[in-house]
């Protein structure tokens, strides 16, 4: 175990300390495009809230994006006249290029964002921050879907947008309500690991940062909001709901082939209980076996149609044999994944040749029960047929439970596991916008580093994946010392 605070790992979370003003506990980011009449009255009232209601330094950061009317210059006179606002121009468009690029470079130890339209009321930014200031939390979301919420908008926009979050959790199974509401805020710890790995550079960016956090086990807090729809928004509803479904489809595939690097997001973030080696209490048994029955009741219902369409052109041993073989070829590999949490192709084939042992177990079941149920009647109905399959069936499948978990996808000791990588940041300069970079990294999910120097505004579609990150491998039992993995 390690017991130094390595720069390899991750901090665990801890309540942030209330002394040095110099440095902004928060970092609001407010992404603008061609927004010259808004931009001054947000900035004004925000930045007045901040003054009156916020018990640690802030900063306000403008994030331009390309404007092309006179927004610069209204963002410029802010700076000139607030001491606590900060104006940033990027010379591309993109909501999330520019929350990637500020928050990349913000020396803030909580990042946050809203939109210029103010919606969201401004007494919701404060319980948004906090569970990231106590530690408790990673990431943190404004909902307007929440019960309590108190929202004002048109027939079309609410069911825009509850179709959307409705598709988000039956293809990703999100659990998070509302991934559309510009008003989250993110630990920087947090930010310099997940950002790396979000692609999108548009108004997906939001969207696929919360996938994949809480895939990879982050803790996402949802504050319920009270939102005033904007009729003047410029939003492009047809555009941006056809990059979102691009972007669900393309997170979607890498999720489910295993090529998202979430391990980097593996903590220490703080000591979480599930970790803990506590006696007699078989590490994940209750995920395990709601997963395993869940696909266990799916894998029947697919076996008893085969063995359905079998039994037309064959006899019953022969049916049951090629259904419970192609029905174990698919509870093996669902299992493999959904249950067991076993991603990638390695093993792949090893794992299904055991499957193929265990499914001959289940055959020598089923088939003796057939062989029993034709000995004791010399012409069973299709009906007892079936009955009787189901009983043998369940048998097999805790036998069958019991063998993927011992054998076929064991829990492996620590010691007896590959080492994973995590990421670790390098502390910003004083110059929040002018920091080192890393622009080797070409693919989001999984390449080498190596250290260039360059300024944050330049960041590209590519570029900004470098975000001061260094991947050093890190074994399971290199956790935080506090916590006995």
């Amino acid at each position: 175990m390690r017991t130094d605070s390595s720069p390899g790992s991750l901090p665990a979370r801890e309540h942030l300390p209330a002394g040095d003003a110099g440095t902004p506990v928060l970092d609001v980011v407010i992404p603008v495009y061609n927004e010259e009449k808004d931009l001054q009255p947000c900035v004004l009232r925000l930045h007045q809230h901040l003054k009156s209601t916020f018990p640690y330094a802030f900063r306000i950061t403008i994030a331009d994006n390309a404007s092309t009317d006179t927004t610069p210059q209204v963002a410029s006179r802010l700076e000139a006249e607030l001491a606590e606002v900060r104006s940033f121009r990027l010379e591309q468009k993109g909501r999330g290029r520019a929350l990637r690029t500020v928050w990349s470079a913000s020396d803030a130890p909580i990042l946050a964002y809203m939109d210029v339209d103010l919606s969201t009321d401004l007494n919701a930014l404060l319980p948004l921050v906090a569970p990231l200031i106590s530690g408790h939390s990673d990431l943190a979301i404004g909902s307007r879907l929440s019960r309590s919420s108190r929202v004002v908008r048109g027939a079309k926009r609410e069911f825009i947008s509850r179709t959307y979050n409705l598709i988000l959790r039956g293809s990703l199974q999100a659990r998070f309500s509302d991934a559309q509401c510009g008003f989250k805020a993110i630990r920087r710890d947090v930010a310099q690991v997940l950002l790396p790995l979000v692609e999108d550079t548009g108004w997906f960016f939001d969207t696929e940062m919360l996938v994949l956090a809480e895939r990879a086990g982050l803790r996402i807090h949802e504050v319920p909001v009270d939102w005033v729809d904007d009729p003047d928004s410029t939003v492009h509803i047809v555009k941006t709901a056809t990059d979102d479904l691009k972007g669900v489809w393309r997170v979607g595939k890498a999720l489910a082939g295993g090529s998202l690097p979430l391990d980097r997001l593996a903590r220490p973030f703080g000591d979480d209980p599930r970790d803990r080696e506590i006696q007699d209490v078989p590490k994940g048994l209750a995920r395990q076996l709601v997963g395993f029955c869940v696909v266990g009741g799916l894998s029947t219902l697919f076996y008893l149609l085969l063995y359905t369409v079998f039994r037309q052109f064959s006899g019953s041993q022969i049916a049951n044999a090629l259904a419970l073989l192609v029905s174990a070829i698919a509870n093996t590999a669902a299992n493999r994944r959904l249950t067991f949490g076993v991603r990638g192709r390695g093993d792949a084939v090893k794992h299904q040749a055991q499957g193929l042992v265990v499914f001959g177990i289940g055959l020598i079941l089923t088939s003796g029960s057939l062989a029993a149920l034709n000995a004791a009647s010399s012409d069973p109905g299709h009906t007892t047929e079936l009955a009787v399959l189901v009983a043998a069936n369940l048998a097999a499948t805790v036998l069958r439970f019991l063998l993927f978990r011992a054998w076929v996808f064991p829990d492996r000791r620590d010691d007896d596991r590959p080492s994973t990588v995590v990421a670790s940041h390098t502390p910003a300069p004083n110059t929040p916008y002018d920091i080192p970079f890393d622009t080797s990294y070409d693919n989001p999910y999984g390449t080498p580093y190596d250290a260039t120097q360059f300024r944050a505004g330049e960041a590209a579609d590519r570029s900004w994946r470098d975000a001061t990150l260094q991947l050093q491998p890190l074994r399971p039992t290199d956790t935080d010392p506090r916590n006995r993995r």
